[in-house]
Order: structure tokens, then C-alpha cells, then sequence
């Protein structure tokens, strides 16, 4: 009955759900897991140490969140099938640039450009979508959406980092530009039709807390918005920089960089059915009940990587990781549109996405500046640890003050 009742929700969703999960695969080419197959590359040909990359990658990074916040609110004016091509033919021209530059004045413009077009921008527009386009099954459309992130992780790193030994490094930039521009018509295609036009979202709208609809003003004024501050810039900080000095834990551990990278499907996988259950969790029980509690997984997969000097244990913490970030593809958007409702969406979510992307910019560029003052990774992931526990209780007491209001 369960299975059926799926089918039936994949085939009359398919051309909507099929455009959250383009998108957010699409978002892979802009993700630090991605840009951090290159980074031995990428510093090799412009000379920089760790500390340098990672600030000039942190420098990029954060100059796109700070776009975020006005391009976010894009997604509350046009519709995705006329502001989604344009955001992948931006980073078709962001993976092209890669390829091209060969002045390290101009990468962290580089880095900008993939970043607010791929992280920032595909993956918002699909997560609003979906928040949006769906209410009682938003739990459902949120999971499969977020499948393009996994495939992403699971299949582009291998692929690449196995190309890298027969094919230049920059020409696989190109074929990402042109694997984004391929994109444009699928994406057209699917949307010929969209769901709920974006213009027309007042009409099919729910409330958040107090039974209204939140402007950006106003949840930027709720306590609970700052309680979620810890647990936004958590993961999107701490796994970016995980991702992010791959080589270099790798190194560190004594692994070959393409052990550790072999081990990605294992974490895409679990991180899938994390998603899954997830997404129907929420839709059973909402975002109130789950959220303070779904980062403690990352904590343990932390602490276990501060220790670990073996290939089986990596697997053990990688799963751990990837519990919470499966959890963290879902409940956040659904959050956003259970407590403050889903006219201004958009907006909202952009100082969300915001602040995530500033993690990203915190992340690499604190551990990069770390590990050249010889602070090991492994003493870093234990304080990493630390900070997810605190963030539960922080996320617990603000859900707790907040959702008598639902």
C-alpha cells in the first residue's frame, strides 16, 4: 500500500520533483566537496599553502552569502523555470572561468561565481520550490529533491578524481560548464508547465506560527530565528571544511587520497536514507520534534574522525556524518515554512541560505588557518564535536519557547 501510494506520488509529481532534483545536482559543481577534488591543483599552480586557499576560498565564499541575502528574494518574483536556467548558465560561466584563469587575482572571483551560482542559488531555488509547490507531502518532495545532492556526492568525486590521471584537470572544468549549460533545456523542459506559479504562491500558501504569514523583517526579529544560528552554520562550516581538506586528512591518516574518496557512496547512501526517513518523519510528526535533535549523529561522526586511523572506522564515522546531513537536506527548508509560513518563503530562506554559506566561508578558512599553526585535524574535530552537542541544547530551548505558537 506504501509503495503504491509512492508510485503514484513520483508519477503525478514527476516533472516538478524531477526539476528539485536537476537542480540540486547541478548545485554539486559550486559544493566544497566538489571544488576540493582540485584543491592539490589549484595550489600547486598558484603556489598557496593552506592557509591561503582556504582564505581565498573563504573570501569568495562569503562575499556570496552576503549576494545571497538580496538574490535569495529573487525566488519570491519569478518562477523557477524563468530564474533556474539563468542561474545555470551563471555557472556554466563560473566552471568555464575555472578552467580559463591563470591569475590568482581573479580566484576568489572564481570561487564567488561558483558559489553563488551553484551552493547558494540551485539549491536554494530548489528547496523553496519544493517548500512551496508541496504541503501535507513537503516532508516527501524535500527527500527526493535532495536526491541530486547524493548522486552528486556519490558519483562526481570518483568519476573525476579517477579522470584526473589520463585528462588535465582544467578540461574537466570545461565539461562541468558544459554538463551545467546541458541542463538548461532539461530544466525548460520539465517546467513547460510549472506547478504553482510562484506569482500565484498566495493563494495556496500556509501559515506559520500565530496562524500568519512571517516577512523577513519580522522573523529577523523572532528570538527563534537566532537560536537556529548555531545549527545553520554548523554543518554547512564543519562539513565544508571535512570535504575540503580531503587530501590533507587523507595524508594525515595515512590513506590514499582515492581510499578515502572510494568511501563517498558509502556516505551518499546512507545519507540517502536519512533523507527518506526524514522527510517522512516530518511529514508524521513536524519539524518541532526533530529538530534539535538531529545534528548528535554529526557530533559522534566527528569524534570518531578525531580518533580513527583505519579505513573500517572512517566508514563507521562517514555514516555518522552522513545521518545528520541527510536530516539537514530536509528539515531545515520544512522548518522555515512550518514556523513562519510560505508567502515569503523566498526571503526567509535566503538569510538562512545566507548564513549557511557564510559557514562554508568560516569552515575552510578557520581549519586551513589552524592547520598551518600546527593544530592537527584530529584535535579540531573533537572541539568540532563539542560545538554540535552545544548547538542541540541551543536549537532545543529556542523550538521549545517557539512552538506553543504553531
Amino acid at each position: 500500500m506504501i509503495a503504491r501510494g509512492v508510485r503514484l506520488f513520483l508519477a503525478d509529481n514527476a516533472p516538478w520533483l524531477g526539476a528539485g532534483v536537476l537542480l540540486t545536482f547541478m548545485s554539486s559543481f559550486g559544493q566544497t566537496f566538489f571544488i576540493s577534488i582540485f584543491a592539490g591543483q589549484i595550489r600547486a599552480e598558484f603556489g598557496l599553502s593552506h592557509g591561503a586557499w582556504g582564505g581565498l576560498y573563504s573570501l569568495g565564499t562569503t562575499v556570496s552569502a552576503i549576494v545571497m541575502i538580496w538574490a535569495g528574494g529573487l525566488t519570491d518574483i519569478y518562477r523557477v523555470r524563468v530564474l533556474g536556467p539563468a542561474v545555470l548558465l551563471g555557472l556554466a560561466c563560473a566552471a568555464l572561468a575555472m578552467a580559463v584563469n591563470q591569475w590568482v587575482i581573479l580566484l576568489p572571483v572564481v570561487i564567488f561565481l561558483l558559489r553563488l551560482f551553484g551552493q547558494g542559488m540551485c539549491s536554494h531555488i530548489a528547496m523553496v520550490a519544493m517548500a512551496r509547490w508541496f504541503t501535507a507531502t513537503r516532508g516527501r518532495a524535500l527527500s527526493i529533491a535532495t536526491l541530486g545532492f547524493a548522486v552528486g556526492e556519490a558519483l562526481l568525486p570518483v568519476l573525476f578524481v579517477a579522470a584526473m590521471a589520463f585528462v588535465d584537470w582544467h578540461f574537466l572544468w570545461a565539461l562541468s560548464a558544459a554538463i551545467a549549460l546541458l541542463g538548461i533545456p532539461a530544466l525548460m523542459r520539465m517546467l513547460r508547465q510549472e506547478r504553482t506559479p510562484q506569482s500565484l504562491a498566495r493563494e495556496t500558501s500556509a501559515t506559520g506560527m500565530l496562524g500568519r504569514h512571517w516577512t523577513r523583517r519580522e522573523t529577523l526579529l523572532n528570538p527563534l530565528f537566532w537560536f537556529m544560528m548555531p545549527a545553520l552554520m554548523g554543518p554547512s562550516a564543519f562539513i565544508t571544511a571535512f570535504f575540503f581538506h580531503q587530501v590533507h586528512l587523507a595524508q594525515t591518516k595515512g590513506w590514499a587520497h582515492i581510499q578515502l574518496v572510494a568511501l563517498f557512496p558509502v556516505y551518499t547512501g546512507v545519507s540517502i536514507l536519512a533523507m527518506f526517513a526524514s522527510g517522512w518523519a516530518l511529514d508524521r510528526w513536524g519539524t518541532a520534534r526533530m529538530m534539535p535533535f538531529y545534528q548528535l549523529p554529526m557530533a559522534a561522526g566527528f569524534a570518531l574522525f578525531a580518533f580513527v586511523q583505519t579505513i573500517p572506522g572512517a566508514v563507521v564515522g562517514l555514516s555518522c556524518l552522513a545521518i545528520s546531513v541527510g536530516a539537514n537536506s530536509t528539515l531545515p527548508a520544512a522548518f522555515w515554512a512550518e514556523f513562519y509560513g510560505t508567502r515569503h518563503i523566498g526571503a526567509i530562506k535566503a538569510m538562512a541560505a545566507a548564513v549557511m554559506v557564510l559557514g562554508s566561508a568560516v569552515g575552510p578558512g578557520l581549519t586551513g588557518g589552524l592547520i598551518d599553526l600546527g593544530v592537527p585535524l584530529s584535535a579540531q574535530f573533537l572541539w568540532i564535536a563539542w560545538f554540535f552537542v552545544a548547538t542541540c541544547g541551543i536549537v532545543w530551548i529556542g523550538v521549545h519557547r517557539a512552538r506553543r505558537l504553531l
